[in-house]
């Protein structure tokens, strides 16, 4: 029955994704279930969209609630589901103004349009010259303005042309970024943390210098926590670790419960106020459907006191991965329950290394070929976490290693 449904998909599907060889069912918790009925330890939570678990009773209530009021009617008229999502995630983020959207990718546009045009209105930039300042090895989605300025190249290869008006500088380099500040600046949009590209931390005080920064020069600073946001790296918003409010701040993926399709642009007033009738929109942004989730998501956050959870669990998941002593791990990073680990991959192929986890009953996957992501939902248990830890490194140890690096390693 498995290579039932992988043959169908490899036939009638895109292959736009080269998914591990399991076929999954139903999930519950942090657990998922293939179509065996084998159970799965979840490391990936869908890239933090499913945070809060598979099916969390409380997100799948306020789903079915609202599937008996209203399902969708567009923005053409005012519902009594918009205005209270909007206050409740103003009120979540600190900031004034909330634009519903929802895919990850399309709060990213939004925000580019945002600082595109408060460029023009409120800095004076000439018209079609803005420039927004973004960071080599960001990941904000697969749109062909966002790709654009990725650094990328298997991203890129045969999508252009691309839109001008984005200066790549490095991440983590506050004054490489500053040198890059001219005339024409806008805006800069920063990941806080680079997720796809392996859980990449900058150093302390970064994201702190480049608040003080957009300050000193007038400009926007913009956060895209798509994946970082909802207290991913234990915190509400990774931004909280340095203080550095943004003007604007994207959200996505964990603000759908693990549901729905959910994203949002969040800014100041005089950010969001660029928009006017017509400018900007969507037929499913901000449906009923989506706000009824999307704040559950929030009270769940709050009331299950899950970011103090992620705080807490993240330490126990980064002690755990820092004490494998294995000569194929390079190096351990990590914010709360989010954590990346680099291989040497003359040591261990890290495709291989999810195969065999996957067999042993725990799904991550490897990105740029070399780094394991962890990633688990937040409701997950020590336990649990740590049996995760646990397999990863058994595969590990059932490698075949050179001699000379084997008998180097066990020597210590």
């Amino acid at each position: 029955m498995r290579h039932d449904f992988i043959d169908q998909e490899e036939r009638f599907g895109a292959h736009n994704y080269a998914p591990l060889p399991v076929v999954l069912s139903h999930g519950q918790g942090a657990f998922l279930f293939d179509c065996d009925g084998r159970r799965y330890l979840d490391m990936m939570s869908a890239y933090s969209a499913a945070s809060f678990g598979h099916l969390h009773p409380r997100l799948v209530g306020a789903l079915k609630r609202q599937l008996e009021r209203l399902d969708l009617v567009s923005r053409a008229y005012h519902t009594d589901t918009l205005g209270p999502f909007c206050e409740d995630l103003a009120r979540l983020t600190g900031l004034d103004a909330c634009l519903p959207m929802n895919t990850g990718a399309e709060a990213v546009e939004t925000a580019i349009k945002a600082a595109r045009r408060y460029g023009y209105d409120r800095l004076s930039i000439p018209e079609d010259q803005a420039e927004i300042i973004v960071a080599a090895g960001n990941f904000h989605g697969r749109t062909t303005t966002i790709i654009g300025f990725s650094s990328d190249a298997a991203t890129r290869r045969g999508f252009g042309p691309f839109a001008p008006g984005f200066v790549l500088v490095p991440f983590g380099d506050a004054g490489a970024l500053e040198a890059a500040v001219g005339p024409r600046t806008a805006a800069v949009l920063i990941e806080p943390i680079q997720g796809e590209a392996g859980i990449i931390l900058p150093p302390p005080g970064y994201l702190a210098a480049l608040r003080r920064l957009c300050d000193r020069h007038g400009i926007l600073l913009i956060f895209d926590e798509v994946q970082s946001g909802f207290g991913r790296t234990g915190r509400t918003f990774a931004f909280e670790h340095e203080g550095a409010k943004p003007d604007g701040l994207i959200l996505g993926k964990a603000l759908g419960g693990g549901l729905l399709p959910v994203s949002a642009f969040a800014a100041k007033r005089s950010l969001m106020d660029v928009f006017d009738p017509g400018s900007h929109g969507s037929t499913f942004g901000g449906n009923p459907l989506a706000m009824a989730v999307a704040r559950e998501a929030m009270h769940v956050l709050q009331e299950e006191h899950l970011v103090e959870r992620s705080e807490k669990l993240g330490g126990v998941l980064l002690d755990a991965l820092r004490a494998i002593d294995h000569p194929a791990v390079l190096a351990v990073r990590g914010k709360g329950l989010w954590a990346g680990v680099d291989l040497d991959p003359a040591l261990a192929d890290a495709k291989k290394v999810c195969l065999k986890m996957m067999e042993r009953g725990v799904l991550t996957k490897e990105t740029h070929a070399t780094t394991i992501r962890f990633a688990p939902p937040l409701v997950i248990t020590e336990a649990d976490l740590l049996e995760a830890v646990g397999i990863f490194r058994a595969v590990l140890e059932s490698l075949s290693l050179p001699t000379a690096v084997s008998t180097l390693s066990f020597a210590k």
